[in-house]
């Protein structure tokens, strides 16, 4: 398993394998410009633990990488580092299958923080294959469920758990990913129907 970067931006990529090394010391961090590149890089450093991801390359455009990424390698985490502003591209990158959306400006502890919170092990993961189920819910996804139907923004959750977006935004990946949905809307269907929330 290796951790792989892909940005064509030379100072970037090295600033983000910087924070990965000190995320996750000792993990191989494999760096590329392009995505064309990764095939080979797979075949001689091992399938990909998480997948960090810049929209503009030399061979891609747009959201066209994430959609080549999430068909290639639809269970690795994949994470969109990029400096185009989030408000303009996030919705896009979730719908083509990107777990997380990380503005370049976000600053060095953010990205760590959240590059770290999706390289962590969740403690109670169902087993492949078994039905999410309620009893399998943490605390902290009870608490989202609770918020997503109260209407409230990730900035809006951010401020009354006191953490940070970024956070919230792993905190919703890893709860979409535990009921197999890929919205807020399919999540508070999801919990409506299994009775997590009342209808």
């Amino acid at each position: 398993m290796a951790i792989y970067v892909i940005d064509d931006h030379p100072l970037m990529r090295d600033a983000i394998v910087m924070l990965l090394r000190r995320v996750r010391p000792g993990s191989e961090v494999v760096e590329l410009s392009q995505l064309s590149d990764l095939e080979s890089a797979v075949a001689q450093h091992g399938e990909p633990e998480i997948l960090c991801l810049d929209l503009k390359l030399p061979d891609t455009v747009g959201i066209s990488g994430v959609k080549v990424l999430r068909a290639s390698y639809p269970e690795t985490p994949l994470a969109v580092i990029s400096a185009t502003p989030a408000v303009d591209v996030e919705e896009w990158c979730r719908e083509a299958g990107a777990d997380v959306y990380i503005e370049k400006s976000a600053g060095a502890s953010e990205i760590a923080a959240t590059l770290r919170a999706m390289l962590q092990p969740e403690g109670q993961d169902a087993e492949e294959g078994e039905a999410p189920a309620e009893t399998k819910l943490t605390k902290r996804q009870r608490q989202l469920i609770i918020m997503l139907d109260e209407g409230l923004s990730n900035r809006d959750i951010a401020e009354r758990l006191g953490i940070s977006e970024h956070t919230v935004k792993v905190h919703l990946w890893r709860l979409f990913r535990r009921l197999g949905v890929k919205s807020r809307t399919q999540t508070l269907h999801f919990a409506r129907v299994n009775g997590l929330i009342n209808a």
